[in-house]
């Protein structure tokens, strides 16, 4: 569940989207399956809402805050479909958080950069996505996040690569 919540945090790429570039710019970069490899370094308290952690017992709140302390550095591959109807857009890989704003700033054919602020009852986050296109069949990129909830703040740092793989995408990544 921790790793499903880090994870979703930090590819978090979607919403109401309210985007300030002048104009934006696709990624110069090929449509098809995509495969992606992302390290995920956090900081601070688990993300997790202060009225649950009350009710957990010491026991449990401490295998809790280990088993997220062993999430970080946690390297993740994963097979993304990339169809040109994405790419004429800023990047959200299929994320659709109505609780989320974004706001591009940076945009070519090589670089998007997109600052992304949620609220969610007591929870908040805040941060950076940038994209860079090394060339057509490869990116890299990084995502910062800060999340808060309540009085408990946890940073997410993440890195992540990624590579073309060919221009049909099996069908579990659709």
């Amino acid at each position: 569940m921790i790793q499903k919540i880090l994870l979703g945090l930090a590819l978090v790429l979607s919403s109401t989207m309210i985007w300030a570039a002048d104009t934006f710019h696709p990624l110069d970069v090929k449509p098809g399956q995509w495969e992606s490899t992302m390290t995920v370094a956090t900081n601070g308290a688990p993300p997790i809402p202060p009225e649950a952690l009350a009710r957990l017992t010491p026991e449990q709140r401490a295998r809790l805050e280990e088993r997220t302390k062993s999430l970080s550095g946690r390297t993740t591959v994963r097979k993304t479909c990339v169809e040109k109807e994405k790419l004429a857009k800023p990047l959200t890989w299929g994320h659709d958080d109505k609780a989320c704003t974004y706001t591009l700033g940076a945009s070519t054919g090589s670089l998007q950069e997109i600052h992304v602020e949620c609220n969610k009852e007591n929870r908040k986050s805040s941060g950076t996505i940038r994209v860079e296109a090394v060339d057509s069949e490869n990116i890299k990129g990084s995502v910062q996040m800060t999340l808060t909830f309540g009085d408990r703040t946890s940073e997410i740092n993440s890195t992540f690569t990624g590579k073309y793989l060919g221009p049909t995408c099996s069908a579990d990544n659709k």
